[in-house]
């Protein structure tokens, strides 16, 4: 839909002036117009960097190349940006449900502001008067006075906002749908919803978007997610979307998109996480977690190509940053697991490095960041096709929100959360240990060569899986190391509770359903982990009636998964049918063989689903009888 001003917007009017005018009348562009876990000062002076691993933040001094400082913030830092021109800086911190004000003069934080749960995305208006946070799980922006250090207005924002991005005229927000890739605008004047640029089925991991600095042009980079092949070089591509801002027209295509992995011929790159613009429009640079990788591009102003393609070149491992100065002439990439913010000097056609700065020490232990190396690169040996990672269905041990048409049938992309505790693995119990994976790595899907040396027990179909007969644990430090890294997902509070420990008092009602016997969901989802996985043989396994289907090759017997953080990780079910927990407890549970709730009245039924989505409400145990070795217990 179009505001009813939208003829008046900034970039309708921009659009009917020549360039020459535009150049003159074009404001100040900063660093921070868009979200990253970079930010630059105004005057390039500094940069702060948030260590999401770490739980800090760090400040360098640009001129001096040195870290000035490393701050403390809070349990995974998403989004940094100055406020004004500094020394103050917002930093939301996702796991905590908060966002934090640091003095970076002195070191400290000055202030922390609760807010709506899973801040993500932030961006500051020039003046240091306004911010805006998105939220992931709510779908929220949070509208922050900098001034007073509050949340003034939250604004709906659609479902999953992580990327944000201001207009020159700070008039207006863009925000991407993670899962979907769907752009939405947001006028600030009434805080409503008032455009939007829908993306493909298949558009999937969107974080991130970047707005011309003087034409109506948005730049999304994410990935594609094609759940109906099973390949390594079918099912994941890069990808750059580009929305044109100006109203719809009848006949006009808002909306086009580049394969990044045809982008540079034959040289294959994945899971591109940031762009970034010059200041003088002129170029554009994309990052690849994947394959550590780094284009630079051109910018064509003629709506048809958009960007030309200038080159590629390594940066470190695990990009997922990128600013340019405030004058163009240098770009800070952060690798992270480099724990460094790399210095390019882009005066000239190809960047140059010329400097490196170690913004922070590896968190953890060796053993967790190798493991995470592997969890998240394109690169060989976990693959040879390079277009696909574990991160890619699995990012930072969350789900995709796909259901893939895998061999053995349909399969929803399950989070890792507990991960450790509620082993046997996959819908079917076929895997008992992480590092039953190494089947993965060298299968059709991934088609990488292996981290263990020497063959291992072929597959003979489904059933019964040689996995669970291959011991693959301490054979190989690289497959322990990623399945320490895999191990160590816990989840975080619900932010349907009222308080940790608390449930509200529909959800308290909703609790006596659960462990009624009558209704029968404690049956199998018991425990402190609600499941009652178990690495004793004969594994449990249960026919709940939601099996079966002419492609499924396995017998409709399930492992119970955990209910830990349920409220977010739709859809449900082993194949994903129910789209929403009402479709769990009633049209995907028809003949009550999936607990009994076909008795339950529509308040009932709400009071049940308001205690699924207060799970957890309290921290889980770090140790449980089910409890797996590998893995390192990390403060939650």
């Amino acid at each position: 839909m179009n505001h009813p001003t939208a003829v008046a917007s900034y970039f309708s009017m921009r659009s009917l002036l020549p360039p020459a005018v535009l150049l003159l009348i074009a404001p100040a562009v900063l660093a921070g117009a868009s979200n990253s876990l970079l930010d630059v000062s105004p005057d390039g002076s500094r940069l702060i960097v948030a260590n999401s691993d770490n739980g800090t933040v760090t400040v360098v001094d640009l001129k001096e190349r040195k870290v000035v400082r490393e701050i403390p913030v809070g349990d995974h830092p998403e989004g940094v940006a100055w406020v004004g021109d500094g020394p103050v800086a917002l930093v939301s911190v996702y796991r905590d449900d908060k966002l934090v004000f640091v003095d970076t003069s002195v070191g400290k934080v000055i202030e922390s502001v609760a807010c709506a749960a899973e801040p993500y995305g932030v961006v500051a208006t020039k003046g240091g008067r306004r911010a805006y946070v998105t939220h992931d799980y709510p779908g929220l922006v949070s509208e922050v006075d900098l001034e007073s250090r509050k949340v003034v207005r939250t604004i709906p924002a659609g479902a999953w906002a992580r990327g944000v991005a201001l207009t020159p005229d700070e008039s207006r927000i863009y925000v991407t749908n993670y899962y979907t890739g769907t752009l939405t605008a947001i006028d600030l004047n009434d805080g409503k919803v008032v455009d939007s640029w829908p993306g493909r089925e298949s558009d999937n991991l969107c974080r991130h978007v970047v707005v011309h600095p003087r034409r109506p042009k948005a730049y999304l980079s994410h990935i594609r997610s094609r759940v109906h092949v099973f390949d390594a070089r079918g099912s994941i591509f890069p990808e750059l979307s580009i929305c044109t801002l100006t109203p719809a027209k009848a006949d006009g295509k808002r909306r086009t998109a580049i394969a990044l992995d045809t982008y540079n011929g034959v040289y294959v790159t994945a899971n591109p996480w940031e762009s970034a613009i010059s200041p003088d429009a002129k170029t554009f640079v994309t990052v690849y977690a994947g394959t550590n990788d780094m284009n630079y591009s051109t910018v064509i102003d003629d709506d048809y190509r958009e960007i030309e393609q200038g080159g590629v070149l390594t940066v470190g491992k695990h990009p997922r940053a990128v600013r340019y100065s405030p004058n163009g002439k240098e770009l800070y990439v952060y690798t992270t697991l480099d724990f460094c913010v790399n210095v390019y000097d882009v005066t000239k056609a190809r960047p140059a490095k010329v400097a490196s700065v170690k913004v922070c020490e590896p968190p953890h232990t060796p053993e967790w960041v190798r493991g995470k190396e592997l969890f998240v690169t394109s690169q060989s040996p976990m693959t040879r096709a390079r277009w696909i990672s574990c991160s890619s269905c699995h990012p930072d041990g969350a789900q995709d929100g796909r259901v893939w048409q895998n061999p053995e049938g349909p399969r929803k992309t399950p989070p890792m959360w507990g991960l450790a505790h509620t082993h046997p693995l996959h819908y079917s119990a076929d895997r008992d240990e992480v590092q039953d994976f190494e089947y993965t790595i060298r299968g059709k899907l991934m088609g990488g060569s292996g981290l263990l040396k020497g063959p291992i027990k072929p597959r003979n179909g489904f059933v019964p899986p040689a996995e669970l007969d291959e011991k693959l644990a301490g054979r190989s430090k690289d497959l322990d190391a990623l399945a320490i890294y895999t191990n160590s997902f816990q989840p975080k509070l619900s932010p349907h509770i009222p308080a940790p420990g608390k449930l509200s008092a529909e959800a308290e009602r909703g609790k006596s359903l659960f462990f009624d016997k009558m209704v029968g969901c404690a049956t199998c989802h018991s425990g402190p982990y609600f499941t009652d996985s178990r690495l004793q043989k004969p594994f449990l396994v249960h026919d709940v009636g939601t099996g079966g289907g002419a492609t499924e090759k396995m017998p409709p017997e399930y492992d119970t998964p955990t209910l830990l953080g349920v409220y977010r990780t739709p859809p449900y079910l082993h194949d994903g049918r129910a789209k929403t927990l009402l479709d769990v407890l009633t049209t995907a549970n028809p003949k009550d063989e999936h607990g009994k709730t076909s008795h339950l009245t529509k308040a009932q039924l709400a009071e049940l689903i308001a205690f699924l989505k207060s799970l957890p409400y309290e921290e889980p145990p770090d140790e449980t009888p089910n409890t797996v070795r590998d893995r390192v217990k990390l403060k939650h």
